[in-house]
């Protein structure tokens, strides 16, 4: 079990759909929460892309200079790429993180945006250029030669001359709940992803990738984003979590889900069906809060509770197959040790730094008097270890 943090390039806060307690995501600021990720033991991060956020391409390379061993889940676009731009992207980042890069492959689906761009393919058609991309990409980058002419791509002995640190390539994750989209992760990627959907629809996507991948004569793994709130007792993280949407009124609701509707991307429409643009019943499972999709579109779910209870319920969706988390919350900074120092102790995940015996005095919490922890100080030490 793998936990991943997340970037905020498109901005940071306290509160949804407020300048209130908004936050300049300036470099130092985003440096701040990569460092502190890494540190705590978070295996990676994820940068989103698209015309709100920062280029995660750049600011990625600036982060990976300032950490020392999380990895970077970055996005490549078939359509706004050609794939062996792509492939030396990836390549190059490879080699000068060591071995950190994580690829995420990135459709799109909002057609609006993607006229902005340049792009202006049907759902379908954006997937099968998609399939396009990535037969040649993976050829591309694993070094072979790659010559293809299909409906959207004519490639001539595109070739690869720097090769990535990873072999063949940096693992492809991907995420789409179309059937088309299913497909093309059983064919091409390693990682499938899902957003934070109730147990019982996350287990019907992962049964018919898995299905699709067997054809194929593949395995993937799978995955999940999702916003957690997670505090000390359930009533203070309720309490959290309506703090968060203190100032989403009405207007803003119907703002969002005006651009949802213009999209495409099934997804989306199935984040959106989760809470139909109300404020009613936004617990939608056990635990599982519909709150930040009501004005933030792609992730909309939260996983809300006290830390033993947001345990159980990420290991009810590893009983399902999911390995990765891929987690945020508001403020980015603040959550990323509320997650570590709270949920880590109670999951079984990988690869979380040692802490070394040390002779001098690292203290856990204030030192009383100067010299000595209280006990309930020691016992709070001895259980983060």
């Amino acid at each position: 079990m793998q936990l991943l943090w997340f970037i905020p390039t498109h901005g940071d806060g306290h509160y949804l759909a407020s300048a209130i307690g908004g936050r300049a995501t300036t470099f130092p600021y985003l440096k701040q929460i990569a460092q502190a990720a890494d540190e705590l033991g978070f295996a990676g991060a994820l940068l989103p892309t698209g015309r709100s956020c920062e280029d995660a391409w750049v600011l990625a390379s600036a982060l990976a200079a300032v950490t020392r061993q999380m990895r970077f889940l970055v996005a490549i676009r078939p359509g706004l790429m050609s794939p062996g731009v792509a492939a030396r992207m990836a390549a190059t980042f490879d080699r000068i993180s060591e071995g950190r890069l994580l690829i995420n492959v990135v459709t799109g689906g909002d057609p609006v945006e993607l006229a902005g761009d340049g792009v202006h393919l049907s759902h379908d058609d954006r997937y099968r250029l998609t399939d396009e991309f990535l037969t040649v990409w993976r050829k591309i980058a694993s070094g072979e030669s790659a010559n293809f002419q299909g409906d959207y791509l004519d490639v001539r002995d595109g070739k690869l001359l720097f090769p990535p640190v990873q072999n063949p390539y940096p693992p492809l994750w991907f995420g789409g709940s179309s059937p088309i989209a299913q497909e093309i992760a059983a064919k091409h990627v390693d990682v499938y992803l899902t957003w934070g959907e109730p147990p019982e629809r996350v287990a019907e996507k992962i049964a018919s990738v898995r299905q699709l991948a067997e054809a194929e004569g593949r395995t993937l793994r799978f995955g999940i984003r999702l916003h957690v709130i997670v505090r000390e007792t359930e009533d203070e993280a309720w309490a959290a979590a309506n703090r968060l949407i203190r100032y989403v009124d009405e207007s803003a609701i119907a703002t969002a889900q005006k651009v949802y509707a213009r999209m495409d991307s099934e997804g989306q429409r199935r984040m959106t069906q989760l809470h139909d643009g109300s404020r009613e019943a936004l617990e939608i499972s056990p635990n599982l809060w519909a709150g930040v999709g009501l004005v933030r579109g792609g992730a909309g779910t939260a996983l809300v509770g006290d830390p033993d209870t947001v345990a159980a319920r990420m290991l009810e969706y590893v009983d399902l197959g999911i390995e990765t988390f891929i987690l945020s919350g508001y403020p980015h900074l603040e959550e990323a040790y509320r997650v570590a120092e709270l949920l880590f102790p109670r999951l079984p995940l990988e690869n979380l730094p040692k802490r070394e015996e040390q002779h001098v005095i690292s203290p856990f919490g204030e030192i009383v008097a100067n010299e000595k922890f209280s006990l309930q100080s020691r016992k709070a030490a001895a259980t983060v270890d």
